[in-house]
């Protein structure tokens, strides 16, 4: 079975009108004005649009269709594959993110020219983080923060695959966040929402939406916002954002973050021809701030709205306190891991079994994290040590700073990487004996151990294919 983007079977998905609730339609025409409305809910009876985005760190996939005009790496596909059958997915080179939310790429272009801490507090399941990762000037730190377990594991799962080295992933509730004062140059909201966007994609959120989950998500997003605001330095960057059209979660909680907190709401600059929609609540002077909304039969992509805030003051970003590390160092007899990455500008801690690699700058900071949240995932897990001989660990074949030719590298078939990712014993009679790092198209999949008779399978129990490769 050899699977391509061009001869693999589609899914298409029939669809009857959709049947909106009297009180959205109210609400939304009286805010959009009759003939935006009408044009919005033609769209909406449309086929959701698909779109991916590469990793730029990860050349190893090309796709063809039409560009996102506002994201470099963005680019939409005519109809929706089984990515789960294409072995580059896995292997973090490419994310499937909803075009019109990959607009945050303009705001950190046009406003972040040095160094920041980043925050994306609200992150699963990882598209607007892998593509900020992908964005933010070298020498940054990225913390992707999801409060739901299940969730949280995702978002790691992604993030580890898109392979930057400069991430932390935690698992907290907003509030644990606030005694970290002054601590972020910019942070994300993607605020909990009432997912009035989502109509077209996801039947279910016309099922859920009602006017009293409407304010219910206001209340909880405006609390979000008051226990994260104390994090942000002066002078830091605030993007709030929602799936969502109605004014009371959108251009009404951006007047209220600037009327409760001073906030400036800045700017971004775009282009006409993107067709994105501005402030519908403007009725004075004063209400004109900038918004941006993204509606179906306007700009193609599903609902969403972003808006930018600047905190009021100008400060540096907090620098922690030095804290003690849990973490020893490593062992002499094992110094060969260092040479398992392509930086020195890594510090190396073991904790039990495993050996971490965490960028030298940022020790301090995800010290500090880690002494005040409960983090899943920082810098690059590298190796676990198993008495006299250490081994390398997924997260570091997922790395872009893996060295890899400290490994013999074995290129699979699509046949073979399936079988790999389904966690499949592998018999390749040809492959070097010992650890070798399975590629596929060049782009590395995982290690395996191969002891001659077999290949032991190393791929993450946890992440492995659960339909049959066959069946895909």
């Amino acid at each position: 079975m050899h699977l391509t983007r061009r001869s693999r079977i589609f899914v298409v998905y029939n669809r009857g009108r959709m049947e909106l609730p009297k009180e959205f339609i109210e609400h939304t025409t009286a805010l959009f004005g009759e003939e935006r409305y009408q044009r919005f809910e033609t769209g909406l009876q449309e086929e959701p649009v698909v779109s991916v985005r590469t990793n730029p760190a990860k050349p190893y996939t090309e796709w063809e269709g039409e560009k996102v005009a506002w994201a470099e790496n963005g680019r939409y596909i005519e109809n929706r594959p089984s990515f789960t059958a294409d072995p580059l997915f896995h292997a973090g080179c490419y994310y499937v993110q909803e075009a019109s939310s990959m607009f945050i790429e303009q705001v950190l272009k046009q406003y972040t020219d040095a160094p920041v801490r980043m925050l994306d507090l609200c992150a699963a399941p990882g598209g607007k983080s892998t593509h900020a990762l992908s964005l933010l000037p070298e020498g940054s730190l990225f913390v992707a923060n999801e409060p739901v377990p299940l969730r949280a594991s995702i978002l790691a799962e992604n993030i580890i695959k898109w392979g930057a080295p400069n991430a932390v992933v935690t698992r907290n509730e907003p509030a644990d966040f606030t005694p970290l004062e002054d601590f972020f140059d910019i942070i994300l909201v993607d605020a909990p929402c009432s997912g009035e966007g989502m109509f077209r994609k996801d039947a279910r959120a016309v099922t859920l939406w009602s006017p009293g989950n409407v304010k219910t998500c206001v209340e909880r997003q405006r609390t979000i916002l008051a226990d994260i605001w104390p994090t942000l330095r002066p002078g830091g960057l605030l993007i709030y954002s929602t799936c969502t059209f109605n004014s009371h979660e959108d251009e009404e909680t951006v007047a209220w973050m600037r009327d409760e907190f001073g906030a400036e709401i800045l700017p971004i600059e775009i282009s006409d021809d993107w067709n994105i929609t501005g402030n519908l609540t403007a009725g004075s002077e004063e209400e004109k701030f900038p918004v941006y909304r993204f509606i179906p039969g306007y700009t193609r992509g599903e609902g969403f709205f972003l808006a930018l805030l600047r905190k009021d003051g100008d400060g540096r970003v907090a620098q922690p306190r030095p804290a003690r590390s849990k973490a020893a160092p490593l062992p002499k007899n094992h110094t060969e891991i260092k040479s398992w990455i392509t930086s020195d500008a890594y510090d190396f801690s073991v904790e039990g079994e495993d050996v971490t690699a965490i960028p030298a700058e940022h020790k301090a900071a995800i010290t500090a994290l880690q002494s005040r949240l409960k983090v899943l995932h920082c810098g690059v897990p590298v190796a676990t040590i198993k008495g006299k001989k250490a081994q390398p660990l997924h997260q570091l074949a997922m790395s872009n700073i893996l060295d890899r030719g400290k490994f013999p590298a074995v290129e699979l078939s699509c046949e073979q990487a399936l079988a790999y990712l389904h966690r499949e014993a592998l018999t390749l009679p040809d492959a070097p004996m010992g650890i070798v790092l399975f590629t596929y198209k060049n782009a590395p999949l995982g290690f395996a151990k191969n002891v001659g008779n077999r290949v032991n399978n190393l791929y993450p129990a946890e992440w492995r294919i659960r339909k049959n490769p066959m069946e895909l």
